[in-house]
């Protein structure tokens, strides 16, 4: 018994890719600082072009959400998740991938039971625990803000 537990051990020491922190560190931080750059550029050229601050982070948005769902359908946007790490999956860029991935995948299983039932599956729980951490602060803001305690 206590030897296949080692062989197992060993076994699994084997398969396991070894990762560098550091390395990752970096590639997380240059992804997505890269991003956020590229994010910046397209607001000051939204700017430059006589749009309102608000509105041009609008289009940002919507420019960054559409060229994740693009680079995710052409199955480049996984790629770079898998270099890159949180550095990509951080950004809202990482969310719109989220959403499209599981749509893409179980697409042929029908617009009903594939996409329908898993386009949640890696975004569902990013969105419930935002809404009830939300609800739970707002709650107690307002239990604060009665013994005029605030921010």
């Amino acid at each position: 018994m206590e030897v296949n537990k080692r062989l197992y051990e060993n076994y699994v020491k084997e398969i396991t890719p070894v990762h560098s922190r550091w390395k990752n560190l970096l590639w997380a931080f240059l992804v997505g600082g890269g991003i956020c750059a590229l994010a910046q550029l397209a607001v000051n050229s939204f700017m430059s072009m006589g749009m309102e601050k608000d509105a041009a982070m609008a289009w940002t948005q919507m420019l960054l959400i559409g060229s994740s769902i693009l680079l995710t359908g052409f199955n480049i946007y996984p790629k770079l998740v898998k270099a890159a790490g949180a550095g990509a999956l951080v950004p809202i860029t990482g969310f719109a991938n989220s959403m499209v991935a599981p749509a893409l995948e179980y697409k042929v299983e029908g617009q009903v039971f594939g996409v329908g039932c898993k386009i949640f599956t890696i975004a569902g729980p990013v969105i419930l625990y935002g809404i009830v951490s939300t609800w739970v602060l707002g709650i107690l803001y307002y239990i604060l803000s009665l013994w005029n305690i605030g921010w």
